[in-house]
């Protein structure tokens, strides 16, 4: 038998998941377009030491991207990348190209 908590617990991550879904699947808000996306993940890569003159454009890399890992390939002023980012944890950045 089930206790409230976990009744609870298990209504919520099932609350989670069908957002998390909707949202993957929506269109970004009018006006954004995959700029807001370029801007969080070179903001993130700088963080980390990684040079981003200028995020120009960021697109998910839904094949190789998994539930917990998102692959982005991002276009900077100045380089392109490949970034997986997990949850908690650093983004694992691979230079793809490098601008003079």
């Amino acid at each position: 038998m089930r206790t409230l908590q976990g009744q609870v617990l298990a209504c919520a991550l099932a609350a989670a998941a069908a957002v998390e879904a909707a949202l993957a699947q929506s269109p970004p808000p009018r006006g954004q377009g995959a700029t807001a996306p370029a801007t969080v993940i070179a903001a993130k890569l700088r963080t980390q030491g990684h040079p981003c003159r200028g995020s120009l454009l960021a697109t998910r890399d839904r094949r190789a991207s998994r539930p917990l890992g998102a692959v982005w390939d991002l276009r900077c002023g100045n380089a392109t990348y490949r970034v997986r980012l997990t949850p908690s944890r650093a983004a694992k950045v691979q230079h793809l190209v490098v601008w003079p």
